[in-house]
């Protein structure tokens, strides 16, 4: 039962290894593709809490960022396939940054909006 226990916890982390590692290959000088998708997204975020709150966010580089999502995703994955809790922590918290993304990427696309027909004149 032990060894089915460690090849599900393989198979598990092996997505975020690879999605890891496709990030990190990616990753360039600026951040790759993950930056700069996620630069507008930070943008909005800074000055919505700057509006609400008042508070300016501090200034930096996303590439930061996207190394530490690369950090956690890798370290996590690692800890998690040795049996630490604390890479399961570490990738929910993957998890959850990742169902942010999609959640703010499906509120970006427009909706189609449906055309209303003219209604017929009728002709005597």
């Amino acid at each position: 039962m032990a060894l089915v226990s460690f090849i599900g916890r393989v198979l598990f982390a092996s997505v975020f290894i690879l999605s890891a590692w496709q990030e990190f290959n990616e990753f360039g000088v600026d951040g790759g593709p993950a930056a700069k998708e996620l630069r507008p997204k930070f943008n909005v975020f800074s000055k919505t809490v700057s509006s609400h709150t008042g508070l300016q966010v501090p200034e930096f580089d996303i590439k930061y960022v996207v190394a530490a999502a690369v950090a956690f995703k890798g370290v996590g994955s690692i800890l998690f396939t040795f049996g630490s809790t604390i890479g399961a922590y570490l990738l929910n918290l993957t998890l959850l940054g990742a169902l942010l993304f999609f959640i703010g990427m499906k509120n970006s696309i427009p909706t189609r909006q449906l055309k209303k027909k003219a209604p017929k004149t009728k002709t005597v």
